[in-house]
């Protein structure tokens, strides 16, 4: 799904070695109890934004809560541990999450890997009530 591919492309540019000091000065938008919010990797108004909004509205707050740990957990270390994301299409949601450890010679990093149905699949337990 392009969109899914367009916001992991975005969310792994943000959080390369380069960038992700950047998102430490903005640790806030990761607090508990807040949902993910599209202006993370998209313009607001653009589609991009809309289909995110549309899409992270849908996602379980188990997740929400889920990505976010995860994300100040990364920006909260010294430096700051880089986190890849990739997508997958699934059934229902689904959060796989490994860590490498930093060795002597490199740091470690974390990859998130996230399944969903495609953003404009209707789950079967969201059917219509007239049928």
């Amino acid at each position: 799904m392009p969109m899914m591919q367009a916001l992991v492309g975005e969310l792994n540019a943000r959080f390369t070695k380069d960038r992700i000091h950047d998102l430490v000065r903005r640790i806030e938008m990761f607090a508990p109890g807040q949902r993910l919010n599209p202006d993370l990797v998209a313009e607001p108004g653009t589609v991009l934004h809309r289909a995110l909004r549309s899409f992270f509205h849908r996602m379980p707050d188990t997740f929400h809560e889920s990505l976010h740990a995860i994300i100040r957990t990364a920006l909260s270390t010294s430096p700051p541990t880089e986190v890849t994301f990739a997508w997958a299409p699934g059934y229902d949601y689904e959060l796989t999450l490994w860590q490498a450890p930093d060795t002597q010679l490199t740091r470690g990093g974390i990859t998130v890997l996230l399944k969903s149905r495609y953003p404009d699949d209707k789950h079967p337990l969201q059917a219509d009530s007239a049928d």
